[in-house]
C-alpha cells in the first residue's frame, strides 16, 4: 500500500500497540485516511474497532464521509460499534445510523445506553431533509425565576450529562418547567452577570427559532443569515426539542451545494466521493436523466419533421439550426446556473421573481443585440442572401429573449413548488429551447422568406 511521506500504513499500525492513535497522528489527511480504511478487510476493521478509544473514534470519523463510517462499523463487533458510536455528538452519530442497514443497526442501537439509544431513535424518526434529523437534542437549558448564581450551579450539575462544546454551549435557552422556550442567554452574559441577578432579567425573548420539519437548507441559511452558533428547534407548542449548530448547518450548506452541482450536470447526487462510486452507482445516477432528456429531446426531432417541406425549399436555413440551438442553450444555461445558486445561498426569494425577470430581460436584450450582430457577420461569411441573414438575426435575438425569460421564472418556481431548482439542470433548458427555438425559427422565416409563402 502506498504511503505518504513519513505516514504509518494503518494494516501495520494494527499489529502494535495503541495502533488507531499513531495511525491517526502519522496519517493527518482526511483523504488518505479514507483511502486507507476503504482498502482494510472485515478481520481488520473489527481488529480496529477493539483498538479506537473514544478520542480517537471521534477524531476518525469527524474526517471521513458517514457513509464510509458506517460501513467500517458494520465490520465490527456491535459491541465496539456501538462504544464508538457513543462517543461521538448526537446528530452526527445519527447521520452515520442512517447510513447503516435496519437490522444492524438495531443491534447497535440495543448496545448502546438505554437513554443515548432513546435520543439516536429520536432523531431517526424525522425526514431525513428536515432539521430536526440533524439537531443535536442537549441543550443548556436554565429556569426564568432563577438567580445567576443557581443557574451556573445547575449548568455545572449538568456538564457531565451534556455533550457541550463552543457550539452547543455558546447559549443558554430558558424554558418553562413543561419545556416550553420562553428566552435565551448568550453563555458568556450569563456568567459575567452578577450573582443575584435573576435570569428572566437577562435573557432575550425575541430569539429565532425553527420547526422541526422546516427544510434543512432552510434552517441552515437562516442560521447564516443571522449570524449565530446555534439556532434552537421547537414544536408546534413551542417546546424546545434540541439546536441546529453553526457546524451541523456549514456541513448541510456544503452538501447541498455538491448536490446541486451535480443535478445542474444532469446526474443524481452520488452520496458516497467520487473514487468510491462503482461504475454500476454511477449507471443508476446518471442513466434517469439521460433517458428523460433523450424522450425530451425527441420532440426536436418532431419538430424538424414538422418544418421539412421549409427546409426543402430553403436549404440555407438548415446550416443555422446548431449554431440557434446553442446560443439558446447556453443563454438559459447562464440565467439557471447563476439563479440556482442565489437561491440557494438565499440571495433570491420567490418575492424577487419580478426584478429577476426585468434584470435578466435587460440583460436579454443586450445580448440579443450583440448576438444578432454576430449572426449577421456569420451568414453573410456564407453568402446565403440578405432574407435568409434577416431571419437568421432576428431568430437569435428571439430566442436569446425567449431563454432568458425561461431560464428567470423555472428555477423560483420549482423553489416555490417545493422542488429543487437544480433539477433544472444545464442539459435540461438547453433540451427545452432546442423545440422551442426551432419552432420560433421556422415561424420568423415563413414571415421574412418569399419561398416560403403559401407552405
Amino acid at each position: 500500500m502506498a504511503r505518504t511521506s513519513g505516514s504509518t500504513d494503518i494494516q501495520t499500525a494494527l499489529e502494535g500497540s495503541h495502533a488507531a492513535a499513531a495511525w491517526l497522528k502519522s496519517v493527518p489527511a482526511p483523504v488518505e485516511r479514507s483511502t486507507q480504511l476503504v482498502k482494510l478487510s472485515r478481520v481488520e476493521l473489527r481488529r480496529l474497532g477493539t483498538t479506537l478509544d473514544a478520542d480517537s473514534a471521534v477524531e476518525l470519523f469527524e474526517s471521513i464521509d458517514d457513509e464510509l463510517a458506517a460501513r467500517s462499523l458494520a465490520a465490527m463487533v456491535p459491541a465496539d460499534a456501538a462504544r464508538l458510536l457513543d462517543a461521538l455528538d448526537t446528530d452526527h452519530g445519527a447521520d452515520v445510523l442512517r447510513d447503516m442497514k435496519d437490522p444492524l443497526r438495531e443491534e447497535v442501537l440495543s448496545a448502546m445506553p438505554p437513554e443515548r439509544a432513546i435520543a439516536l431513535r429520536g432523531l431517526l424518526t424525522w425526514p431525513e431533509d428536515s432539521v430536526a434529523a440533524h439537531m443535536i437534542p442537549e441543550a443548556l437549558t436554565v429556569r426564568p425565576e432563577m438567580t445567576v448564581a443557581e443557574a451556573v450551579a445547575v449548568l455545572r450539575a449538568d456538564a457531565a450529562t451534556l455533550r457541550s462544546d463552543s457550539w452547543t454551549g455558546a447559549y443558554v435557552y430558558v424554558t418553562d418547567p413543561d419545556a416550553h422556550l420562553v428566552g435565551v442567554i448568550a453563555f458568556r452574559d450569563l456568567v459575567l452577570a452578577d450573582a443575584d441577578q435573576t435570569v428572566s432579567s437577562l435573557m432575550n425573548q425575541d430569539l429565532l427559532s425553527v420547526s422541526p420539519l422546516t427544510d434543512q437548507e432552510d434552517a441552515a441559511l437562516a442560521l447564516m443569515d443571522y449570524n449565530l452558533v446555534a439556532v434552537p428547534v421547537v414544536d408546534a407548542d413551542g417546546r424546545l426539542l434540541g439546536i441546529l449548530t453553526e457546524n451541523t448547518a456549514g456541513d448541510i450548506a456544503e452538501e447541498e451545494a455538491t448536490e446541486d452541482a451535480e443535478r445542474q450536470g444532469g446526474s443524481e447526487p452520488l452520496d458516497v466521493p467520487y473514487l468510491r462510486a462503482s461504475p454500476w452507482r454511477l449507471w443508476r445516477k446518471r442513466v434517469g436523466w439521460l433517458l428523460l432528456l433523450f424522450v425530451a429531446e425527441a420532440y426536436t426531432g418532431t419538430v424538424l419533421r414538422a418544418f421539412e417541406d421549409e427546409m426543402e425549399a430553403v436549404v440555407a436555413l438548415a446550416f443555422f439550426i446548431p449554431l440557434l440551438i446553442g446560443t439558446g442553450g447556453n443563454t438559459g444555461t447562464q440565467i439557471t446556473t447563476t439563479l440556482v445558486r442565489a437561491l440557494a445561498t438565499g440571495q433570491v426569494r420567490l418575492r424577487d421573481m419580478p426584478a429577476v425577470l426585468a434584470k435578466e430581460m435587460s440583460t436579454g436584450v443586450l445580448i440579443a443585440l450583440t448576438m444578432a450582430t454576430a449572426a449577421i457577420i456569420r451568414a453573410w461569411t456564407l453568402g446565403v442572401g440578405a432574407e435568409v441573414t434577416l431571419t437568421v438575426s432576428l431568430t437569435v435575438g428571439a430566442i436569446v429573449l425567449w431563454s432568458a425569460f425561461v431560464a428567470s421564472i423555472l428555477p423560483p418556481l420549482l423553489k416555490k413548488l417545493r422542488i429543487d431548482p437544480a433539477l433544472v439542470s444545464a442539459p435540461l433548458i438547453a433540451t427545452i429551447v432546442d423545440g422551442t427555438g426551432l419552432i420560433i425559427y421556422f415561424w420568423i422565416a415563413h414571415m421574412t422568406l418569399s419561398q416560403l409563402q403559401g407552405l
